[in-house]
């Protein structure tokens, strides 16, 4: 059984999900410490201010974007929209280091909760579909025995090959 499991998740490929942290929850719950006195002090009717933490909450819990083999997954608070590789032209970074999805059509779909640092992790999950422009994954560790094709060799002054 556990064999089976491992089949269907190889076959899946790798999934890349990115949302915010946790912590924001922390952060919500503070909210609603703060107010409370508001809300449930002598003012009648202020207790409308709880819709704030409760926004929050969905807001956090909701938006992400999902990497899959097959696509991009874009959840936002009220919506959701899947975009395949196979629609996707390329990618496009605003000044924020935000990423955004451009499609064939030169439409933008904002990727959220996806930054510049994030871009490594998209072209491994998209198998190479989309490429890294940081370079980090051009280099892969040479095999054992094989000196780095990027690395010069040079002669120490004992005469042993080193490499820098």
């Amino acid at each position: 059984m556990a064999e089976k499991e491992q089949r269907n998740q190889a076959d899946e490929g790798r999934t890349a999900v990115f949302k915010i942290p946790g912590t924001a929850y922390a952060a919500i719950a503070l909210l609603t410490v703060c107010v409370t006195p508001i809300a449930l002090g002598e003012i009648p009717g202020l207790e409308f201010l709880y819709l704030a933490p409760i926004a929050l909450f969905v807001f956090v819990l909701r938006t992400r974007t999902v990497a899959t083999r097959q696509g991009l997954a874009i959840r936002t608070m009220f919506g959701k929209r899947d975009i395949p590789w196979s629609s996707l032209k390329g990618l496009a970074i605003t000044k924020k280091a935000r990423v955004r999805a451009v499609l064939k059509d030169d439409t933008q779909v904002t990727l959220p909760t996806v930054r510049t640092r994030h871009l490594p992790v998209l072209s491994l999950v998209s198998e190479g579909l989309v490429a890294d422009p940081s370079g980090l994954l051009d280099n892969e560790e040479p095999s054992p025995g094989k000196p780095a094709a990027d690395k010069p060799t040079e002669t120490g002054p004992s005469g042993a090959a080193t490499q820098e």
